[in-house]
């Protein structure tokens, strides 16, 4: 399985709650976390990382924290998620999308331990909650800066797998960058891999041939930033997950940065006063899970722009999906002015119109 995976069926968790299992207040806490990478892999899990540590500087000695890296997803994962929970984790948070069945596996045989995992749509049991970002809304800022910034017209997409998630970050990249550019043209490699340096690289290279000058990517490492080093100034691109900074000021230009810290924090702490409960989380910019990075290497005119909307995302007054929008086929999607509903978003399994080939099976 491949993490962060969404269906329409999540959006019916959405805003739900179940009673958790029975909650104590708790003097100390012990957190674990399972990791599908490396924290040093400048990306998915450096950023989850990055998150703990900054927990861990906010809870002191209350909270003893416990991690394990480069858990395979299936059945190796159960076996971790076991060990940790027979080991006296109170609450355990396994952060990538194939760790969604064994996470509920698990927790059926320790209901009294808290589970979380992240970007996944099944709550089984009463001690399981879901913690996701809304990716998307950095998707509309990269588009409306490949679609300023682009001198070729034709801007690319490194995609990972075909899911939900990553198809509404194609769609909102795109059609934010055709608002302001209606002559762009997208090009979208599918990598099938969440990280994995070489074929990230051949596929921004691909793209660089091609003539491709900007490229967003969803996949976890640096290598497409690196690929687009070598062009020599020929393209830009943006930071994932983490800021990638040692590419500043280009080819990064800015940068989606996943903060999980405040999610975290507050569960943990929710586990220490005996208030958690199950419930679905889909947090963004405006709750900092999304965070923006520093806008670098873009003329004045584009930067504000760029920041003009995030802070209409972050307060509310614009949002990515916003009509009139149609369907890959023509047939209408959203009327003008109407958003799209997280249903939808959470469901996502078609192209927006302007945006040729088809999403594989």
């Amino acid at each position: 399985m491949n993490r962060r995976h969404l269906f329409a069926t999540a959006a019916l968790g959405l805003g739900l709650a179940f009673s958790g299992a029975a909650n104590a207040q708790m003097d100390k806490v012990k957190a674990c976390f399972v990791y599908v990478g490396t924290i040093g892999d400048g990306g998915w899990t450096q950023a989850h990382h990055a998150s703990v540590t900054k927990a861990q500087e906010h809870f002191g000695d209350k909270v003893q924290f416990q991690w394990q890296e480069t858990v395979p997803e299936g059945a190796d994962s159960e076996r971790v998620l076991t060990q940790m929970a027979l080991s006296g984790c109170n609450i355990i948070f396994t952060t990538s999308f194939g760790y969604m069945d064994p996470t509920n596996a698990v927790a059926a045989k320790f209901p009294d331990v808290k589970f979380e995992h992240a970007t996944g749509f099944k709550r089984e049991h009463p001690n399981v909650g879901i913690y996701n970002a809304r990716f998307y809304e950095g998707r509309a800022i990269e588009g409306l800066i490949a679609g300023r910034m682009t001198k070729s017209n034709k801007i690319g997409y490194i995609a990972s797998f075909p899911i939900p998630e990553v198809i509404m970050g194609i769609n909102s990249y795109f059609h934010n960058a055709r608002k302001v550019n209606p002559d762009v043209e997208l090009s979208v490699v599918w990598a099938y891999t969440w990280f994995n340096p070489a074929d990230e690289a051949d596929a921004a290279k691909a793209m660089i041939e091609q003539g491709v000058d900007v490229i967003a990517a969803h996949t976890d490492s640096t290598a497409p930033l690196a690929e687009i080093a070598k062009s020599g100034g020929n393209a830009i691109g943006f930071g994932q997950a983490s800021d990638m900074e040692d590419y500043k000021p280009t080819p990064r230009v800015t940068s989606i940065i996943d903060d999980w810290s405040p999610y975290y924090i507050r569960q943990i702490q929710a586990v220490m006063d005996g208030t958690w409960i199950s419930e679905d989380t889909w947090d963004g910019i405006k709750d900092g899970t999304v965070g923006i990075g520093e806008f670098t290497g873009l003329p004045d005119e584009v930067k504000a722009e760029a920041e003009a909307m995030r802070d209409a995302i972050a307060d509310g007054s614009y949002h990515p999906f916003t009509g009139p929008i149609n369907k890959q086929d023509g047939s209408a999607w959203l009327a003008e002015g109407q958003t799209a509903p997280d249903g939808d978003l959470l469901g996502m399994g078609f192209y927006i119109e302007g945006i040729t080939g088809d999403i594989p099976k």
